[in-house]
């Protein structure tokens, strides 16, 4: 049973920063996504004091190992990832 890696779907961001030419650049943010209740959701901002309340966490902006079981759940859940966010290890 080979292991993937997850990289947790993105959204972009934009301006980048405050000067005149940080408008015209936007940035990638990850998305978490969390499982509670046996459910899985996105969420755009999570804390570390919630962390401990959800049975699984996949921070946005990391890679994450999961293995066909998991991988398979992800992209049943509907909650916007697909074949394109994982890559056999």
């Amino acid at each position: 049973m080979p292991n993937y890696t997850f990289t947790t779907p993105v959204v972009e961001e934009g301006p980048i920063g405050d000067h005149r030419l940080f408008y015209f650049f936007k940035m990638n943010r990850g998305i978490t996504i969390i499982k509670a209740s046996g459910t899985y959701r996105q969420v755009r901002y999570i804390t570390d004091e919630t962390l401990d309340d959800y049975t699984e966490v996949y921070r946005g902006g990391y890679n994450h190992t999961v293995n066909d079981a998991t991988k398979a759940a992800l992209i049943a859940a509907n909650v916007g990832i697909t074949e394109a966010n994982f890559t056999i290890q």
